[in-house]
């Protein structure tokens, strides 16, 4: 079995790990695109041709299946990345967890990132699943960036920033962009009141793995004694994970390959 990731950097990350835990005998292509990266403030036409060149890389490598893991890509680019794949290759897009979130009722934040804080497609989700639910969209400004750079100074500064912007009432936060899932926890830390219910966060990595395994008729078997291959495509080239992806514990869920098993 081998399932394919695309992402413009490492936002896949959090998807990837979950994919591990849940088959770790699969094998794994992660396709970014740090030549075109980031995808946010690109037109939705320029996103999703970046889009197709890095979903066509890891197809060229014959996947069971192919996870979108970025919520920005799959805003813009899904329909696109669905006619030019399937049937031949499932395409798993990576949606907001805000029909779990707003199903326990409460007051719900969603922290995205600009592009999609207020986009058509956020307000559809929101209409469809979170009615009669108080939900406030919190625009995280250069918070993907600085995940993305493993820049600690950026990454506090733009969390105590989204944070300002998040109403205290909140009980529950859904990490509308797949980096955020990378610092959850410098997240939750950052809204979480004082003598408040602990607060829900809620991604989608987990979901969309459950997913991808459900498309292809596989189940689950985190006991399997294997360890997939993986193979890292960077804007269609081989090479390594980038150095930052070691910074965060799903990165080092991965084997390490290339100039990074030198330095291990």
């Amino acid at each position: 079995m081998k399932i394919a990731l695309m992402d413009s950097g490492i936002g896949l990350l959090a998807a990837t790990a979950a994919v591990r835990r849940l088959r770790p005998d699969a094998d794994l292509v992660l396709s970014l695109d740090p030549d075109g990266m980031p995808w946010g403030p690109r037109t939705p036409e320029d996103l999703t041709r970046r889009a197709l060149a890095v979903a066509e890389a890891a197809a060229a490598h014959r996947p069971d299946v192919l996870i979108v893991g970025c919520n920005t890509a799959t805003v813009h680019a899904l329909p696109a990345l669905r006619a030019r794949c399937e049937p031949g290759i499932p395409v798993i897009g990576t949606v907001p967890a805000i029909k779990p979130a707003a199903a326990v009722g409460g007051h719900v934040a969603i922290w995205a990132t600009p592009a999609t804080t207020g986009s058509p497609y956020q307000r559809d989700l929101i209409a469809d699943f979170a009615h009669g639910v108080q939900v406030t969209e919190v625009p995280c400004r250069g918070l993907a960036e600085a995940v993305e750079h493993a820049d600690e100074r950026a990454v506090a500064a733009a969390v105590a920033a989204a944070a300002e912007l998040t109403p205290p009432d909140v009980t529950a936060v859904v990490l509308g962009c797949t980096h955020y899932e990378l610092v959850a926890e410098r997240i939750r830390a950052a809204v979480q009141r004082p003598g408040a219910a602990p607060l829900a966060l809620r991604g989608s990595a987990g979901a969309v793995a459950a997913q991808a395994l459900r498309r292809i008729g596989e189940r689950p078997a985190p006991d399997a004694p294997a360890r997939g291959v993986l193979t890292v495509l960077l804007s269609g080239r081989e090479g390594a994970l980038p150095p930052t992806a070691l910074h965060y514990a799903e990165g080092r869920l991965l084997p390490v390959t290339g100039p990074l098993a030198d330095r291990m």
